[in-house]
């Protein structure tokens, strides 16, 4: 077997792996109800309720508003949730210990929940576009639907990184309450519930400091509400999320180490 070959069935091999790995933790979470409906649900029934049934007369303008913040809200939960509370339960329970034994590469596991959280994500901006379209005159070119998907289901990783730092560092127990409240205070001092128009000018700048306030105006820029400097949204998300896998490194090497 010459050199290319053997390269050729070690990287399709590697990449089963990576792919079987991501199918388990997408098909552990969907057999588990307690997060799977709430995950899926909580941002479409929210959608529903204040962006469809409440918008005033069925305003356009308010469903494609909503559209792009409450896919903001959405895509948070698998990726906070998932890394957060995931990985210090499965960490807890002595599941790294047995992965990190398992013949298969060490990122192997980082990359399955990345996927799992993108895969959620996915879904539920589908399910809201589908709700949006139908049911509020939601109406955008393709491109743009395209944009908002790509932006929304990429925009998991900050989440994801935010939701690692978490999981690597608390208890199993603890994690879940701890990422509530980050979760849906975040969410709503970010404007993905109400918008910050109708918030006081000093919980204006407060939302600046936060990853979900800076994805949801991208999101908000996309459908042309006026999200603001794209460019300066963009940085600080990378920087957060830079932050956040660098504070998420130091436990991540003493799970290993262990």
């Amino acid at each position: 077997m010459n050199t290319v070959a053997v390269k050729h069935w070690i990287w399709r091999d590697t990449l089963g792996v990576y792919l079987r790995e991501a199918g388990f933790q997408f098909w552990g979470l969907v057999r588990m109800p307690g997060f799977a409906l709430p995950t899926l649900l909580f941002p479409t029934m929210f959608y529903v309720f204040f962006g469809l049934v409440f918008a005033k007369g069925g305003d356009r303008q308010v469903a494609t508003y909503m559209l792009a913040t409450y896919g903001t809200f959405g895509i948070m939960a698998p990726a906070l949730f998932g890394f957060g509370v995931g990985v210090a339960m499965e960490r807890e329970h002595g599941i790294l210990a047995l992965k990190r034994v398992a013949p298969m590469p060490p990122m192997a596991y980082l990359f399955a929940k990345a996927a799992m959280a993108m895969l959620f994500a996915l879904i539920i901006v589908l399910l809201l576009f589908v709700l949006g379209a139908a049911f509020g005159g939601v109406a955008l070119p393709r491109s743009e639907w395209w944009l908002l998907a790509v932006t929304l289901v990429a925009g998991t990783l900050p989440f994801c990184a935010l939701g690692l730092a978490v999981g690597v560092r608390v208890g199993g127990q603890a994690s879940a309450a701890l990422i509530n409240l980050i979760y849906l205070p975040m969410s709503f001092l970010s404007g993905l519930w109400v918008p910050l128009q109708f918030f006081p000018h000093w919980l204006q700048e407060l939302a600046k400091v936060f990853p979900a306030y800076h994805l949801g105006q991208i999101a908000l820029g996309i459908v042309h509400q006026d999200g603001g400097d794209f460019l300066a949204h963009l940085i600080y998300l990378l920087i957060f999320t830079a932050v956040c896998l660098g504070f998420a490194q130091h436990g991540w090497r003493r799970i290993q180490d262990r």
